[in-house]
């Protein structure tokens, strides 16, 4: 509710020639929570124990709560009056959770048929999408509206190639390299850190440059970041594998703000509330299919064993074949948003 409504109101309040430059500190914002939480959440733990961090939350959240109260003022709400979907909301939500739980357990026989069947409760729910007047999604923005449509797409798939290799990754560290989880969380930070360092820019120059080029290009450079992870090995140097997460930072901030800009700016404004859900959705489907896709590799070349001395050539094929799949993903997604056409003229 609070990241879905947040992206609308900024879009609803920036003027359109401003709309990437505010996009891109939203973005900025997550990932800076993204990058310190781990660090703050760590110390809290070690000074306070854990629940100080829940406290923590509770005190962020009154300042949220009282900003929010004190400065939004003169929200739109251009589709006053129109009734709630609940049938199709519940055909929605059962299709979403049968498809992402039977991915997640995918080689299993009963798992394979609950994503089946899921997929056959998302073609049921486009289908009364289609007739049902007051439609919870307007599944006509995906028919006649090309740039809505691949944008979407492309941030789809380049979450579903992006968000498990902090899982590789960390795995690699900790396993092929012998490193304290500390250790391997301080070099993982540095992807985020990149994220919050560009993203900003990146959502200012969508404002004078096309987000398909942007966008494009960002996804070159995740492609090629994760084509080097293809290539790892148990000798590779930390340095190398620091750079490449930087670079592959420095791609996602290139995506992501110009990507969502795009996604905002082909709506119309009664329509950004549904735009700014299908972000988050597109967002969280992707990293949960990232996160399946990781897990089914490791289920085909390790099984249902731990991860231990005897079995690391395995874990080291697994983890190269997945960044492969990852990689001929990209370049998919890159298809998608070159041809997404111009935001504006």
């Amino acid at each position: 509710m609070f990241i879905t409504t947040g992206m609308a109101i900024l879009t609803s309040v920036f003027p359109r020639e401003k709309r990437g430059r505010g996009i891109g500190i939203l973005v900025t914002s997550v990932y800076v929570g993204l990058a310190t939480g781990p660090f703050v959440g760590g110390f809290l733990t070690g000074l306070l124990g854990w629940r100080s961090i829940f406290a923590l939350m509770v005190l962020l959240g009154l300042i949220s709560l009282a900003i929010a109260v004190r400065f939004l003022k003169g929200e739109w709400a251009e589709a006053r009056g129109e009734k709630f979907d609940i049938q199709g909301s519940v055909i929605y939500a059962v299709a979403i959770f049968l498809l992402v739980y039977g991915a997640t357990r995918i080689l299993d026989r009963e798992a394979a048929i609950l994503f089946f069947a899921g997929c056959l409760g998302l073609v049921l729910f486009y289908r009364r999408q289609k007739k049902t007047p007051y439609p919870v999604f307007e599944v006509g923005l995906f028919q006649g509206n090309r740039t809505f449509l691949f944008s979407s797409l492309a941030a789809l798939i380049h979450y579903a190639a992006t968000f498990a290799v902090t899982f590789q990754i960390s795995l690699y560290l900790q396993y092929l390299k012998g490193m304290e989880p500390q250790n391997a969380g301080t070099i993982l930070m540095i992807q985020p850190v990149m994220m919050a360092l560009f993203s900003a820019q990146a959502g200012k120059l969508s404002d004078t440059v096309q987000p398909r080029v942007l966008a494009s290009a960002g996804m070159g450079l995740t492609a090629l970041g994760l084509a080097f992870f293809v290539f790892l090995r148990e000798s590779t140097g930390l340095w190398l594998v620091a750079s490449n997460l930087a670079l592959l930072g420095f791609g996602f901030a290139l995506f992501s703000s110009p990507n969502m800009s795009a996604i905002m700016g082909s709506v119309d404004r009664r329509q950004y509330g549904i735009a700014s859900g299908t972000v988050a959705t597109m967002r969280l489907l992707g990293q949960m299919f990232s996160m399946a896709i990781a897990t089914v590799f490791l289920a085909i070349f390790i099984g249902r064993q731990e991860i231990r001395v005897e079995n690391y050539p395995l874990f080291q094929t697994s983890m190269q074949a997945c960044f492969m799949f990852f990689v001929l993903l990209c370049v998919v997604g890159i298809g998608f948003s070159l041809f997404r056409g111009e935001v504006r003229k």
